[in-house]
């Protein structure tokens, strides 16, 4: 696969570069003279020639890489250099402008091929090319299905090949597959593509992301047989592409007949675990067909051992078939698994290889932004050629912007186009457009505040993105909600109404609870508020109009005081004034009484209504519970609820049993996080579905409800009122420790707290008006710029000030507790 010439370049080859002048001496770049330069030629060898014209413009930005990239490089036996031309000079790398935009990569004095500058524009760009112009027999380049199928046929009962996918040459990706094709490429034939139809003529879902299949040609000998395919899921990273190459190197299936937790091979190296199936003398042919299957659909993800039960010295329990062994040095567990799918879903449950990010500049000081994925930021690269059709929105400019907000109602999106976030968000605002097409009366439009700074700032815009709504003879309005396109439409369709609403009939205020009055925004307000007013009570209509006003774009408010109110009161059971409280998903309708209640209690009681009584706990609503600052009783399920356990629950809720508690339940197939939430607990992952509650605000306790006892509700209340009276023992305490971020940029958390900053109780109101804003401005919009990712590790909690928890508990004091 390798040619023999490439060989001789392994030993040595220079990168040569001709470049613009650059005063500041980098340490590890040599410079050379021309004359020092030429000299060096050797066959086999490289060389640079930079050329630096005193009078040329500065390329520190590129130097700065290019000397990132030194070491690198010569690890691979590729040294590189800088020249520095004098005026005199007229080669052919000194004399012209246009030749100092392009770097040079030969061998002895042959030119192997020169990169516009502009393309090399980091040193993940600078060592992929390189590497790709080195190695151009042992990486193909195709772009149909006709070229990979031809080289896959070529190789059948020959080798193997390393098929890769990458956005784009010169990307971190690409790099890696190139440091890879550089070790392996004698072994296996790498074959590399950028072309997305290629990869989806293969079977490929997921389009958006580099990709690295496996084909095993290599024991194909039927020319018209399909060589077999192995997925790598890992991110194409060096480290991950040298584990996966490793896996597929390791033998298929491999007997054994010793305890199993003394077994070790190389998937325990690569940090991938064991599955151990265990067969029996009688079974052994059909076991080891199921043991084979197994290891197909586990390569490359764990090592699959066949465990003759007959010939162990030690007992494994009698009922056990499937023994997983994690790590080393971890004890092994022992299964009953009648289906291979629950096997791999074992596995792939229970895999957490810890991604690690390889960074060149080892020597930085300062945070370890290693373990601080900029998410956002990868996310806007990998769609960086994804076409928008910006057309569906208005671009503002510093001439345009007065007269568009004046003219018509307005939704502007102030955004900088240099900034990772803007971007991201950029996409949504994009995606609100196409559905709103030809629906909405409200003008879509955007205003880059990287080329009218002056606007922005007049427009009191000082962090970004922000988005504001602009109405005729009204303030403008912040949006204060998630940065996404669900959040951002309900915001915009419920500012339609201008709340609250004057009802003027009993019908039509029956009409407005039943959700028919607007029922083409139920979903997007699953409660329609509705107060309650005798025409006397003057000042509690304007407290309540004065919180519809401040809570429009978040629910739906609406207001009755007619005569003939008393009909509805006498209905509902409210004594006036009240609210009433609709819930459509439920179907029924509350009240509640509003007697000396001003417009900020108001907002807080509506605001609190607006929470579900018995969640299903995502990351993006966990800070909105936790602000209750009552202890966690929290419902783990491998999937959907169990009805029965739900009913039990509600039923507690309903006789106001749990009031001390915040009851939930957490889906780990929504929210794959909440596993090694468990484990924290409990060290291995219990069986479930399993009830805990967990005493986050004072004491960090953590109690697990019996697992031998069913999920009543007699027996859930007997266990809470043991653990009222102390009679309960906690399975771990959480410990005090205090999460924070190595730089307030990663504080998500307290970005994700943006909507909620205005209110204790829930994610807050939507929207704010300008006036309101104007004084906390700097603070609003650094809380909203972020979008919510799910973390990779643990979820984390931020620091809760109240104390109490169960009504009999008194002495704990533990805070910021990890969830």
């Amino acid at each position: 696969m390798m040619s023999s010439s490439f060989n001789v370049f392994r030993i040595g080859i220079s990168f040569v570069m001709m470049c613009i002048f650059y005063k500041s001496a980098v340490d590890s770049l040599p410079e050379l003279s021309p004359q020092k330069y030429f000299s060096t030629l050797q066959p086999g060898k490289a060389s640079l020639a930079y050329f630096c014209q005193a009078d040329s413009p500065s390329a520190s930005i590129f130097l700065e890489e290019l000397n990132k990239a030194v070491k690198p490089l010569q690890d691979y036996g590729i040294s590189v250099a800088k020249v520095n031309c004098v005026k005199e000079e007229a080669s052919r790398y000194c004399g012209k402008e246009k030749d100092l935009m392009k770097a040079y990569l030969f061998r002895g004095n042959i030119l192997l091929r020169e990169f516009p500058t502009d393309t090399l524009f980091d040193v993940n760009a600078i060592i992929a090319h390189v590497l790709f112009a080195l190695l151009f027999n042992e990486v193909k380049y195709v772009t149909t299905l006709e070229g990979l199928q031809n080289i896959e046929n070529a190789l059948k009962g020959k080798a193997n090949i390393a098929f890769s996918y990458v956005r784009a040459i010169g990307t971190p990706e690409h790099r890696a597959v190139m440091e890879a094709a550089f070790v392996y490429g004698t072994t296996y034939q790498f074959v590399l593509t950028t072309e997305i139809a290629l990869l989806g003529s293969i079977g490929t879902e997921d389009i958006e992301y580099a990709h690295l299949y496996f084909f095993h040609c290599k024991p194909v000998l039927d020319l018209t047989q399909q060589c077999r395919r192995t997925l790598m899921e890992q991110p194409l990273t060096t480290l991950n592409i040298y584990r996966f190459i490793k896996s597929m190197e390791a033998p298929l299936l491999t007997e054994v007949a010793e305890d199993p937790q003394q077994v070790s091979t190389v998937h325990l190296q690569l940090g991938l675990p064991l599955v151990f199936i265990v067969s029996q003398q009688a079974t052994y042919e059909a076991d080891r067909r199921t043991a084979e299957w197994v290891a197909w659909r586990l390569l490359g993800k764990a090592g699959v051992l066949l465990l003759l039960r007959d010939s162990l010295e030690v007992d494994i329990p009698q009922q056990a078939n499937v023994v997983f062994k994690r790590e080393e040095g971890m004890p092994v567990e022992f299964l009953v698994l009648h289906d291979v799918d629950l096997v791999i879903s074992h596995v792939e449950n229970n895999m957490y290889i810890e991604e690690t990010r390889e960074d060149e500049d080892d020597d930085v000081e300062g945070p370890d932004m290693g373990i601080q994925d900029d998410e956002v930021a990868e996310t806007v690269y990998r769609d960086r050629k994804r076409q928008l059709p910006l057309e569906l929105t208005v671009e503002l400019t510093e001439e345009t912007f007065n007269a568009t907000v004046t003219a018509s109602d307005s939704i502007v999106l102030f955004y900088a186009g240099w900034q990772a976030v803007s971007m991201a968000f950029l996409q949504s605002y994009i995606d609100l457009a196409i559905k709103l097409k030809g629906t909405s009366t409200m003008l879509l439009t955007r205003l880059n505040c990287a080329d009218w700074s002056d606007v922005c700032t007049k427009q009191n815009v000082t962090e970004f993105p922000v988005v504001k709504m602009y109405k005729e003879g009204e303030n403008p309005v912040s949006y204060a909600g998630m940065l996404g396109t669900e959040d951002l439409l309900k915001f915009i369709l419920l500012n339609r109404i201008s709340c609250p609403v004057n009802i003027t009939s009993v019908q039509e205020a029956e009409e407005y609870l039943s959700g028919k009055l607007y029922k083409d925004l139920i979903s997007h307000s699953g409660v329609s508020v509705l107060g309650l007013f005798s025409p006397t009570m003057t000042t509690a209509k304007e407290d309540f109009t004065e919180a519809g006003k401040y809570l429009k774009g978040c629910v739906i408010t609406g207001i009755y005081s007619e005569e003939d109110v008393s009909i509805l009161s006498n209905k509902y059971t409210a004594t006036l004034p009240a609210l009433l409280l609709a819930r459509h998903k439920e179907d029924k309708v509350e009240s509640i009484p509003l007697a000396n209640t001003h417009a900020q209690d108001i907002v807080q009681i509506i605001t609190s209504s607006l929470l579900e009584t018995f969640p299903e706990i995502t990351v993006e609503n966990l800070p909105t519970y936790l602000r209750l600052q009552k202890p966690l009783l929290i419902l783990f399920s491998d999937g959907s609820i169990n009805p029965q356990y739900k009913k039990a629950v509600l039923m507690l809720i309903k006789e106001k049993h749990l009031d001390s508690l915040t009851p939930c339940w957490l889906n780990l197939k929504n929210t794959p996080v909440g596993r090694r939430i468990l484990q924290a607990y409990f060290d291995a992952l219990p069986p479930l579905p399993l009830l805990v509650v967990v005493n986050l605000h004072s004491g960090g306790q953590v109690f697990a409800f019996p697992s031998d006892q069913a999920v009543t509700e007699q027996n859930l209340l007997l266990w809470l009122k043991k653990l009222e009276a102390g009679l309960e023992s906690h399975i771990t305490i959480l410990p005090a420790q205090e999460w924070k971020p190595p730089l307030p940029a990663y504080n998500f958390l307290r970005m994700m707290d943006a909507a909620a900053s205005q209110h204790p109780t829930r994610k807050g109101p939507e929207c704010m008006k300008e006036t309101d804003v104007q004084e906390n401005d700097k603070e609003q919009h650094e809380d909203q710029s972020a979008v919510r990712k799910e973390p990779t590790e643990t979820m984390r909690i931020k620091h809760w000030n109240r104390s109490n928890v169960f009504k009999a508990e008194k002495s704990f004091k533990h805070d910021n507790k990890e969830l």
